[in-house]
């Protein structure tokens, strides 16, 4: 299974982001929407999974739940919008990935048989980050996942 990661929008849904996500099964939101016309947006390639992130404080993004667990390829993800507000131990609910956002900092690391995946931020630039998204995949041998930067 193909599930696309994005996160921190902040109300710009870039064209670059839609063509990584294209062939998607799945995408999951990790906060900071912005605007729920995005998720709207996003729906049209795929079943979305989104939660809100601090920024998500009006409107129908405010209604979104703060955590969400969800199970794709036979692999459950986490996502929490700030990994420091991680509310469960991952390795004890079986969670396969956890999935968060807002430091915009796109990262994959492993820790203690989980992977901790933040896509980085798919909206404005902050700084001199990269604007990115993630591609997951998911099979009997396992989950990979791979940051796709979306401009030079």
């Amino acid at each position: 299974m193909l599930v696309g990661v994005i996160s921190d929008t902040h109300g710009l849904l870039r064209p670059e982001a839609l063509v990584a996500l294209a062939e998607c099964e799945h995408i999951l939101h990790a906060g900071d929407i912005g605007d729920n016309t995005i998720l709207d947006r996003l729906r049209q390639i795929a079943p979305v999974t989104a939660i809100r992130g601090n920024i998500d404080v009006r409107g129908e993004c405010a209604l979104l739940p703060a955590t969400e667990a969800i199970e794709l390829g036979g692999r459950l993800f986490y996502m929490v919008h700030s990994v420091h507000d991680l509310d469960i131990d991952p390795v004890a609910a079986q969670v396969s990935v956890v999935v968060s956002g807002h430091s915009h900092k796109p990262a994959i690391e492993q820790k203690r048989g989980v992977m901790y995946l933040n896509p980085g931020s798919a909206g404005p630039r902050r700084f001199s980050l990269p604007i990115a998204v993630a591609l997951v995949t998911t099979d009997e041998t396992g989950v990979n996942a791979r940051l796709i930067e979306l401009l030079d």
